[in-house]
């Protein structure tokens, strides 16, 4: 039996524990059993650190659930930040002992960026050397050791990547096998990957690669899912709009399952006989009323394998 969750959505609940309250009512009247918390929509890290009396309120609202928790770090932790590579790393450590208090197994954290998203507009695209790479990659693998070895029992997902045009490849999160040549440097049994199903669609178009190869290749590598649908476009950096780009099949659109064309049965086909983690549905905050739909969608699919 496999456990669908879905996430809170850290802008909806924008620190609101009163709407995280309501969130997680609603995932429990329609038969959720796994929940992703976001650290940064609940205002429980603060400059690198973990607020106790605000994690305490929130342990306080979860006391009246039973769901199996992940936790999201916030999408700006970079390991392979040139400026404070420190504070990046104390807010992923804050992540972990959130995880740890909540008793999640798993905290997601977003594959190293040569160039993080934040500096599109600062800096033109631009190819990196080899030196260069190999220093950003060196310097995020020992940060990473350092990390997950303080918590053993928690489980460090690395997200693979969605691409830009005009600036991919700005991280090796984009390639499957160089995510993987990563977690081999790394060599942590609580590092892992959590495979994005969107990404992982919108590279493989963008890039050409075989996407059914890539996930037999990640194999035992998956600790963890998010599983949303898209139509495989890809956008500038700048392009936000939702309602702009879903007429024309394009962007990272987060939408419910069966809403895009990306091949989700065939992926759960090579995932499911030896995986053993959560599917874990990843929608925008403009779906949230759809959450249902998508859950009957995936149990639909799977229930074809």
């Amino acid at each position: 039996m496999f456990t669908i969750g879905s996430k809170i959505d850290e802008v909806r609940i924008d620190g609101s524990l009163l709407k995280l309250r309501q969130d997680l009512e609603s995932f429990q009247k329609i038969g959720l059993k796994a929940v992703e918390l976001p650290v940064h929509g609940l205002d429980v890290i603060l400059n690198g650190r973990l607020i106790q009396p605000q994690l305490d309120k929130i342990l306080s609202v979860l006391k009246d659930f039973d769901f199996l928790y992940s936790i999201h770090s916030p999408n700006p932790v970079n390991l392979m930040d040139k400026k404070d590579a420190g504070l990046h790393a104390d807010v992923l450590l804050a992540s972990l002992e959130f995880a740890r208090q909540v008793r999640a197994k798993i905290v997601v954290y977003h594959a190293g960026r040569y160039l993080p998203e934040e500096e599109f507009f600062a800096f033109p695209a631009r190819g990196l050397s080899l030196k260069e790479k190999e220093n950003l990659l060196e310097r995020e693998a020992l940060l990473l050791q350092a990390i997950s070895g303080q918590y053993p029992d928690v489980t460090l997902a690395v997200e693979n990547a969605r691409p830009y045009l005009n600036q991919s490849p700005y991280t090796y999160g984009e390639f499957p096998e160089e995510l993987k040549r990563q977690l081999v440097r790394v060599n942590r049994p609580n590092v892992k990957i959590n495979l994005d199903f969107g990404h992982l669609y919108m590279t493989s178009l963008f890039h050409g690669y075989d996407l059914e190869a890539a996930v037999q290749s990640l194999g035992d590598f998956i600790a963890h899912t998010h599983i949303h649908d898209n139509f495989g476009g890809a956008v500038h950096h700048w392009e936000k709009q939702q309602t702009h780009q879903l007429p024309f099949g394009r962007g990272d659109s987060h939408m419910p399952v069966g809403r895009g064309n990306l091949p989700i049965g065939p992926i759960l086909d090579i995932l499911l006989p030896g995986y053993t983690g959560l599917l874990m549905m990843e929608l925008r905050s403009r779906y949230f009323d759809d959450i249902q739909e998508s859950k009957q969608n995936l149990e639909a699919l799977i229930t074809l394998l």
